[in-house]
């Protein structure tokens, strides 16, 4: 393997390049900031450039850590790693002209970096404004490190103690830009690291849709969503490890017949009782193309049902069309759930007795906003058989195979047993359901809800439900159980944030190799937050669309909004108008966000609601 270039910047008298050159297989380019001849006047620094020179290392003069692409060759660039240790303005500047020189300096960086390597920054005690700083200064009097870094798309993957005494001949120097060395008991080494790009680009899904492919815009909010195969079996994903194990698990008490759900994600017709709002709408419609505002929500138009005799192809905007001689229903939506797919298993009568039939796959739900709602999940049904006579025993029978499963599961991760119970509907314990379990509720009655509590995070992750409904036989019943898969990959590998299931960050998968299931360590440390107010007055006579909302908020920041709080509302004594103030915070679990970014996020968001909801803002 090539040696791997380290460049060290803003060197004093170079006793830190000094103890570095000599480690294996590293090839070291050593700069400071002053000329040749300034520095050769620091203590001990003529020593260390003779020891840099003889072991092979480049020393280097005059170099400016905020113009490193002006410094070097092209060929030269591409630095595997860069350090730069107590960073200073010199004398006594303050934290905003040098939160101002990391900034520059890290889009310095970002030119003569490559692309995995490591950018390694060491502060003093406090400086650097994260939780790891002990004790943590106030946000505005730090140098708030892993914030100035997002702004040149790096994110904060580790931090850990500089230890000057363990640098053999390591000496500190420039205090207040003079020879002199300065304190650095509880420094920090800060290892920054780049980020994947923010903005996921438009795309178009094509499917089958009953005996015909169809072409459709996808919904902005889950372009980065659709088509990921992570149920496939050429997956490495976490979700799928937990639905393998979880099926395995399952086997020994049940014969068991997995569906191989290859179902078109678009349905069809109307869900009984499902409010209309959490559905995400599709048009398909050759004749009437949806607007940007439709493609970019995916909402659409309540236009009626009717065949379509003929369609052409796909227009420029991406949306429509299917194969001439189509019959196509202009309005579908992306299936919000697997229990119609399991009833149609059993309207088909190919649901054995006794046996548990199996589905997965993903469902798109819209939602609100909240730690462990999502607007996409792959779902696991089991749908089961029994007499109907025993109906009550099978459905407490099926409910302590997969709590047990799930029990096993979680203490072959981590070692011990997350607290699995189960929830009577009826019972006045049960808090009001929310998110996934409040969805379920909609779809049909629910005997049991399935609760996984580890540590401090605590959600429903599944429910139990019969439906006489859906009998095979006059003497048959048949017991469902819908388990939400992400959720239970989340609360079993310790993953804290619903996202990182999505990522496209290498650094989340090489953490879970084939069939294996392990605590996920982040790789994004201490990400920055934004708080951004958006006020306005209600369209007179209407009633406020929550949901959609959220659903803006989703899209316009691309899932970088994490909570959305109302603060405040106002009822006009005259005029009888009501004003909604909402607050909204911004921060990404993978990905640099700036502050920049967020701003122009709530500019778009402004100008989304105003046009889709019709607010009027103040």
């Amino acid at each position: 393997r090539a040696p791997r270039r380290v460049l060290l910047l803003g060197e004093g008298n170079f006793s830190f390049a000094a103890s570095l050159c000599g480690a294996a297989g590293t090839r070291v380019v050593a700069t400071c900031y002053e000329g040749e001849e300034e520095v050769s006047g620091r203590e001990r620094a003529v020593e260390n450039i003779q020891r840099l020179r003889e072991r092979g290392a480049e020393v280097v003069f005059s170099v400016d850590c905020t113009k490193l692409k002006d410094c070097f060759l092209p060929e030269k660039r591409e630095f595997d790693c860069i350090y730069f240790n107590f960073p200073h303005c010199g004398r006594k500047a303050g934290v905003v002209r040098n939160r101002d020189l990391l900034a520059r300096f890290f889009l310095s960086s970002a030119d003569v970096l490559a692309e995995d390597g490591e950018v390694h920054v060491a502060l003093c005690n406090g400086q650097g404004g994260t939780p790891a700083d002990q004790p943590q200064r106030e946000w505005h009097n730090s140098w708030q490190i892993v914030a100035v870094a997002a702004r040149a798309g790096f994110i904060l993957s580790d931090v850990h103690p500089f230890q000057a005494e363990t640098i053999h001949g390591y000496k500190c120097t420039g205090y207040r830009s003079q020879d002199k060395s300065f304190c650095v008991v509880g420094a920090l080494n800060h290892v920054f690291t780049r980020s994947t790009p923010l903005s996921p680009k438009p795309m178009a899904c094509q499917i089958q849709l009953e005996s015909h492919k169809v072409c459709f815009q996808v919904p902005q909010v889950l372009v980065d969503k659709m088509n990921r195969g992570f149920l496939e079996l050429n997956s490495n994903h976490p979700v799928r490890t937990v639905k393998e194990k979880l099926t395995t698990e399952l086997s020994q008490a049940f014969p068991l017949q997995e569906t191989d759900c290859c179902l078109s994600p678009l349905h069809q017709g109307h869900l009984n009782e499902v409010c209309h709002s959490n559905l995400f709408w599709i048009s398909l419609s050759p004749e009437e193309t949806p607007s940007a505002e439709e493609m970019s929500h995916g909402l659409a138009k309540a236009v009626s049902f009717s065949p379509v005799d003929s369609c052409r192809g796909t227009d420029k905007t991406g949306w429509v069309a299917a194969q001439e001689g189509c019959c196509v229903s202009k309005l579908c939506y992306l299936r919000p759930s697997l229990l119609p797919c399991a009833q149609a298993i059993i309207q088909r009568g190919a649901l054995l007795p006794g046996t548990l039939q199996v589905l997965s796959g993903p469902v798109f739900r819209k939602c609100l906003i909240a730690p462990y709602s999502m607007p996409v999940f792959h779902e696991m049904v089991l749908a089961w058989a029994v007499d109907r006579s025993t109906e009550n025993s099978c459905i407490q029978m099926l409910a302590s195979s997969i709590r047990t499963s799930i029990h096993s599961l979680h203490q072959a991760v981590s070692g011990c047993r997350g607290n699995i119970s189960l929830w009577e509907a009826a019972s006045s314990e049960m808090a009001e359901p929310s998110g996934f379990a409040a969805f379920e509720s909609q779809l049909s009655k629910i005997q049991y809800f399935i609760r996984m509590e580890v540590d401090a995070f605590s959600s429903c992750v599944g429910v139990i439900r019969a439906a006489h409904g859906e009998a095979v036989s006059s003497e048959l019943a048949v017991v469902f159980a819908s388990l939400n898969l992400d959720l239970l990959t989340m609360l079993i590998c310790g993953i804290a944030d619903w996202r990182m299931l999505w990522t496209s960050d290498r650094r989340f998968s090489l953490q879970f190799p084939r069939g294996e299931l392990r605590l996920f360590k982040s790789f994004s440390l201490y990400p920055p937050s934004y708080k951004h107010d958006v006020s306005f007055w209600v369209p007179e006579g209407e009633q406020f669309d929550e949901v959609a909302f959220h659903t803006i908020a989703r899209q316009v920041s691309g899932e970088t909004v994490v909570s959305i709080q109302l603060i405040d509302t106002f009822q006009h004594p005259e005029m009888g108008r009501k004003s909604l103030c909402y607050r909204l915070t911004f921060q990404s679990c993978d990905k640099a966000l700036s502050s920049q970014e967020v701003a122009e996020m709530q500019l778009l968001f402004r100008k989304e609601i105003k046009q889709s909801l019709r607010v009027t803002l103040r």
